[in-house]
C-alpha cells in the first residue's frame, strides 16, 4: 500500500458521512476512534486490487476513483467515491481480496475502519446495516447496466453514453444540457472501456456536426435528444450484423 501523504491537521470527524448519519454522537464518536487517519496525495494509490488489506475507507475529504485493468492491460474506471460516502466493504463482509484497485482523484483524506469493528457496527446498528444493502443493491444494478452496455453498444455508442451520463441542465437554458468540466479524453475513454483515440474522434465529430459545442471548458449538448436516438438507432443495426 502507498504511504499515506502528509498534510495539515485537521479534525478527526464522521460527521458528514451519510454511512453514519443516523447513529448518536457517542457512537459516532466510538467509530471514529475505531479508524486511522490517512492523507493521499492525487493519482497516488490507496489500495491495490492484490491487497489483502481489509478495512472499510471512509471518504472525508477528496474524491477517489475504483478502477480494474482489463487483460491487455487497459484501465478501466469503475466509479468516483465522494467526500461523504465510502469503499472497500465487499472485502470487509466475504473475507476475500479486493475486487478492484482504489486511486486517489484528488487529494484526500480518509478514515479505515477495521473490518471487524465494521461487522460489529453493521451487527448493532440496522440502519447503518440497510444502508450497506441498499449501497450492494446499487452496486449490482450498476455492474448490470455496465456489462449490458459492453454485449451490446460498440465503443462509439459507449462514449455517447458517458456523455450522457455526465450531462447536466444548464441553467442559463431550462432546454440545453452542458458538462462541465469536462473530463480528459482518456478519463472517459477508462469509463467507456474503450481508448482515448476513440474518444477523440467521437468529440471531433460531435463538434463538427453540431450535436455537440464548446466554450472554453464547458461543452453544450446542443441536441441530446440525437444523442439518445443515435444508441437505440445504432443497437437495432447491431443486433442483426453483431456487435462492434
Amino acid at each position: 500500500m502507498a504511504k499515506a501523504a502528509v498534510g495539515a491537521a485537521a479534525p478527526d470527524s464522521l460527521e458528514k458521512i451519510d454511512l453514519l448519519s443516523d447513529l448518536s454522537p457517542a457512537a459516532r464518536a466510538d467509530v471514529e476512534r475505531a479508524c486511522q487517519w490517512r492523507r493521499f496525495a492525487a493519482h497516488e494509490q490507496i489500495l491495490d486490487r492484490n491487497s489483502d488489506s481489509r478495512d472499510v475507507y471512509f471518504v472525508v475529504d477528496g474524491t477517489v476513483e475504483v478502477v480494474n485493468f482489463s487483460g491487455n492491460g487497459r484501465e478501466i474506471s469503475y466509479a468516483l467515491v465522494s467526500a461523504g460516502s465510502y469503499f472497500g466493504e465487499i472485502a470487509a463482509i466475504d473475507g476475500e481480496r479486493r475486487s478492484a484497485s482504489v486511486v486517489a482523484q484528488t487529494a484526500c483524506r480518509l478514515a479505515a475502519l477495521p473490518p471487524k469493528a465494521f461487522e460489529g457496527l453493521v451487527a448493532r446498528e440496522p440502519a447503518v446495516g440497510l444502508k450497506v444493502m441498499k449501497r450492494l443493491t446499487n452496486i449490482i444494478r450498476a455492474n448490470n447496466e455496465r456489462i449490458m452496455d459492453l454485449a451490446t453498444l460498440g465503443a462509439i455508442q459507449r462514449v455517447y453514453r458517458e456523455l450522457l451520463k455526465l450531462a447536466r441542465k444548464d441553467p442559463l437554458n431550462n432546454d440545453g444540457w452542458m458538462i462541465y468540466p469536462m473530463p480528459k479524453q482518456h478519463e472517459i475513454a477508462r469509463r467507456a472501456a474503450t481508448t482515448r483515440e476513440t474518444v477523440a474522434r467521437v468529440l471531433a465529430n460531435l463538434l463538427h456536426g453540431g450535436q455537440v459545442t464548446r466554450k472554453d471548458k464547458t461543452y453544450y449538448l446542443t441536441d441530446r435528444a440525437a444523442l439518445e436516438q443515435a444508441i437505440v438507432r445504432l443497437d437495432v443495426r447491431q443486433g442483426s450484423h453483431g456487435l462492434a
